[in-house]
Order: structure tokens, then C-alpha cells, then sequence
């Protein structure tokens, strides 16, 4: 039986998610307040923390950055209000798998859970992708790991899936279609601007000051990889 942290100061959400959660067949552990909830994230082995963006005391994306600076990797689904880029630009960088905005339908909710779930269990049996290169930047996507001019650049689970994507397709236009369907399951499909910030955000991580961009915008259509 899977076991999901539900961290969420508001009751009148928390108990009917409890309660749909559990009739899918989850275990569920709830926690009111953020400080309560970062500590039953440390203590515990969940295999899904739902966290509430914004609480007292601690909020969602402080747990989560906490987890992450401890190396850990247990999946992380944001409940917010906020929708813009920039947000979730925040939310990526803090380590966050993925990002419901409220008010959202509980069989969107369940299928993000769903997909994040199968995401998890699939990772820990599908052996190392090979190391790629493309121009002066190499992905070691076992270590969550690339290098550029003599630098280390760490990423995220969901930055690795984009970047391997990419370099795999060098020189060739990636729409938007084909790069959402690769990076989300057909039920998890997130709103338009989630893959714009983390394209933008993985941007700001392989593209330093004074390096040539290796992400190119094909205005409307999508993305190409590469120098040039």
C-alpha cells in the first residue's frame, strides 16, 4: 500500500481528500500546519508528499527544500493558488515534481497522483541512460548531474527527463506537443505555462554568463537543441 503525506492547513480540504484518497487504496497520514508536517516528512518513508504552497509557521516549499538539501528524492505534488511563471518556476527549483492549482477536480488531483506514483516506481528499476554530449555540454543522467566548461550543474528529476529529451534530438525542432507528451503522462497533463518555466529554469542552469545558448525558441511551434 502506497503511503501519502497530505500537508494542507485548511480541514474543509483535508478531510474529504483524506477520506478520497483512502477509498482509492492509499494510506494516509494528514498534518494542519507546516512544522507538524516537516516533521513527519523527516521521520517517515512516504512514497507522495502533498504539500500545501502556502501555511503557517513553515510552508510547502520550505519542507520541500529541506527534504532536497537532505538528498531526498520522495515525489512532491504542490497545492497552490499561485499560477504565474514565475511561481512555478519557484516551486521547480525548490525541487517539486509537479503543481495542481486551486480550486482543481479530484480525479485531476487523483491522476497526478496516479502518474507521480508510476513515475517513482518506474524509475527504481529502469537501469542508467548513457552519458550524452551535446557541444561543450555533457548529461550524467544517473547522478542528476551536467557539466559545462569545467563547472558541475545539479537538476532535478524533471530537468534530467527535458535535457536527456533534447539531447537526444540535436539540431531538431521538438514542438510543444511532443515534448509535453514525453515529459507527462496523456491524464497528467499540466496547464500551458508549466513547461515554459522549466524550460526557463533549466536555461538559467546550463546557460551561465559569457556560454553560448543551447536552448532555441521556435516562436509558436517549440524548442530546438544546440549550438547555433
Amino acid at each position: 500500500m502506497k503511503h501519502i503525506l497530505l500537508v494542507d492547513d485548511e480541514t474543509e480540504l483535508t478531510n474529504p481528500l483524506t477520506r478520497v484518497l483512502s477509498r482509492e487504496g492509499y494510506e494516509v497520514d494528514v498534518a494542519n500546519d507546516g512544522i507538524s508536517g516537516g516533521e513527519l516528512a523527516l521521520q517517515n518513508d512516504y512514497d507522495l508528499l502533498i504539500l500545501d504552497w502556502m501555511m503557517p509557521q513553515q510552508s510547502g516549499l520550505e519542507i520541500c527544500q529541506q527534504l532536497r538539501s537532505q538528498g531526498r528524492t520522495t515525489p512532491v505534488l504542490f497545492l497552490t493558488a499561485k499560477d504565474t511563471i514565475d511561481d512555478r518556476v519557484l516551486g521547480l527549483d525548490a525541487g517539486a515534481d509537479d503543481y495542481i492549482v486551486k480550486p482543481f477536480e479530484l480525479r485531476e488531483l487523483l491522476a497526478r497522483v496516479r502518474a507521480l506514483l508510476r513515475r517513482s516506481a518506474t524509475s527504481e528499476v529502469t537501469p542508467a541512460s548513457e552519458r550524452l554530449q551535446v557541444a561543450d555540454l555533457e548529461l550524467d543522467s544517473e547522478n542528476q548531474l551536467a557539466y559545462r566548461q569545467g563547472r558541475t550543474i545539479e537538476l532535478s528529476e524533471k530537468e534530467i527527463e527535458l535535457l536527456e529529451y533534447f539531447m537526444h534530438y540535436p539540431g531538431q525542432l521538438l514542438t510543444h506537443e511532443q515534448i509535453h507528451q514525453h515529459l507527462w503522462e496523456e491524464d497528467d497533463q499540466p496547464g500551458s505555462n508549466m513547461l515554459a518555466a522549466l524550460v526557463r529554469l533549466l536555461r538559467r542552469k546550463i546557460e551561465a554568463k559569457g556560454e553560448a545558448p543551447l536552448i532555441h525558441t521556435v516562436y509558436g511551434k517549440g524548442y530546438r537543441f544546440g549550438e547555433g
